[in-house]
């Protein structure tokens, strides 16, 4: 499989509006930054809210689907807003996006039960599908590969502030507030997002005659369904053997068999399988899936872990994510400048994924003698690792297709992160949770078993209640389960590897590119921004 250059170029770009790009580029990457962090922070700030939430509304039994049916509804409509935008344009797609979002952020925080919250998170999720999408196929059009790279270090302190301050920001609006404030954070900000896209924001038109791929979209939205429910459901509500799990696993083959044999056959297929001939994209999609499947699940434990085991506070649980977090930013500014200056970008999947391998085998060996110092350390190298693949996985992605398959390059990157982060959630989960569950049967019998019946993962308040042999016995069952999750963590980074091995190390071109040989043509990016 051979890979090309694929930087369009324009109609001829002027040298005088070359020369206005760059402040509005600021003005639109502010304005995209504020998208991305409504997008990431949303599911944190309500998560802290909904012990509020449940206190209000009730419907306990119905918990799970505030957030499994806003994940559902952002994981299938992902491909397609990637594809209405490589049709329609991708500033009416991506403004639609941000409406529809606040749109079911307005509705959610006016819910008055939890059947309705439940609806308007779905309409959320719609939104929030396309929000990701539309900053990365955004920049793919307005910045060159080879300057993009400039750029990767604001979007990995956008997910770093919000992955820390998501939690504070959603405890302090819910205790001062009202947990509705949760939702209606996100108004005044969509709006100021909404108003600087609108008026700095200028790229070429599109109108597609072709039909949307309907059939397409509803096989792969039924496949990808099925996958979230499986790894949302499997080993918690269901049993991983039950009739319900099987059927579920049926469905999703089948629908994502037929979607692949109908993307051969449609005029304007959602997700075009020519772009997988590239072998950059295809691997990238590879390590894009295992660094989600790594990365959520590492964030999932890791407070967990600190607040059982090492005696954390539960209050500030996004600090103790500092040292990954802090590592992967610097480690993220640190490759977007190399990359800038030297257009070479493969030696970062290669060490991204090595640190990422050794950093989650160093996490495996913690035990109840841990010090919050060393763990702090082995964190810090799974962050560096990460900081390594987070933005160059996207950036390659969308260096190997064609300019008019940027939405449905970024959207395909972006669900099989998004699908790696489920998947690394429930197969990690299940490993924890059986592996506490078997601990607490050796070390503190009946009444062990008896205190995980329920769940393995405990909150501060009924680790407190437990007697001092089940609360000791618990520490280390819970030393056992971090240990399981994350050995099976460091397997899962060789993968990432053996892949970024492969990758083949196309030119990124490109403002900052070297000067053009003798007779080969200047490169002008595609991008039209201008200033107003």
């Amino acid at each position: 499989m051979a890979d090309t250059q694929t930087v369009d170029t324009g109609p001829g770009a002027a040298p005088e509006k070359a020369e206005k790009q760059p402040k509005s580029v600021r003005v639109v990457l502010l304005a995209l930054m504020i998208t991305m962090m409504l997008a990431m922070l949303d599911n944190m700030i309500v998560g802290t809210a909904m012990p509020t939430i449940v206190g209000e509304l009730g419907g306990l039994e119905h918990l799970s689907w505030v957030v499994t049916a806003y994940t559902l509804a952002t994981a299938s409509s992902t491909p397609l807003w990637g594809k209405l935008g490589d049709m329609y344009g991708r500033k009416g797609a991506f403004m639609t996006s941000i409406v529809i979002f606040l749109f079911g952020s307005a509705l959610s925080g006016m819910a008055q039960n939890m059947g309705q919250l439940i609806g308007f998170r779905a309409i959320q999720g719609l939104g929030a599908g396309g929000l990701m999408v539309g900053v990365m196929a955004i920049i793919g059009d307005l910045i060159p590969p080879r300057e993009r790279g400039k750029y990767q270090g604001m979007m990995a302190g956008v997910m770093a502030l919000a992955m820390i301050g998501g939690p504070l920001v959603g405890g302090t609006i819910t205790d001062n507030w009202g947990w509705r404030w949760s939702f209606y954070i996100n108004l005044p900000l969509g709006v100021v997002a909404l108003a600087a896209i609108s008026v700095v924001l200028h790229l070429p038109k599109k109108r597609s005659q072709a039909r949307i791929d309907y059939l397409g979209a509803g096989l792969l939205t039924l496949g990808i369904t099925s996958i979230v429910l499986v790894t949302t459901w499997g080993g918690s509500q269901y049993a991983w053997t039950s009739a319900r799990i099987m059927e579920l696993i049926g469905i999703g083959v089948a629908a994502l068999i037929g979607f692949v044999f109908w993307q051969t056959k449609a005029t304007e297929p959602v997700v075009p399988l020519h772009i997988f001939r590239s072998r950059n994209f295809t691997l990238m999609a590879i390590i894009g899936f295992i660094t989600g499947f790594v990365m959520f699940g590492a964030t999932l434990f890791l407070p967990l872990y600190q607040q059982s085991v090492q005696g954390a506070s539960a209050t500030n649980s996004g600090l103790l994510l500092l040292p990954m977090l802090g590592a992967m930013l610097v480690t993220s500014m640190v490759a977007g400048r190399v990359t800038t200056n030297t257009g070479k970008y493969k030696v970062f999947p290669v060490v991204g994924s090595v640190l990422m391998g050794v950093g989650l085998y160093l996490l495996s060996t913690m035990d109840t003698d841990t010090t919050r110092f060393m763990s702090g350390v082995f964190m810090a190298v799974v962050g560096l690792g990460m900081g390594c693949l987070m933005q160059i996985t996207m950036l390659v992605a969308q260096n190997s297709v064609q300019m008019k398959d940027m939405g449905v390059a970024s959207s395909t990157s972006t669900l099989s992160r998004t699908l790696g982060s489920s998947f690394g959630v429930a197969i990690m989960g299940a490993l924890f949770n059986h592996r506490v569950q078997d601990v607490m049967a050796q070390r503190a019998g009946a009444i062990g078993s008896k205190v995980t019946e329920q769940s393995a993962q405990l909150d501060a308040k009924s680790l407190e209640k437990l007697p001092a042999v089940a609360r000791e016995a618990y520490q280390h069952a819970v030393s056992a389960g971090t240990h399981s999750a994350f050995l099976l963590g460091a397997v899962v980074a060789v993968v990432a590897l053996v892949a970024a091995v492969f990758v083949k190390e196309v030119p990124l071109k490109g403002a900052g590119s070297a000067a053009p040989k003798p007779g080969e043509e200047a490169v002008a990016p595609a991008s039209v921004v201008e200033a107003v």
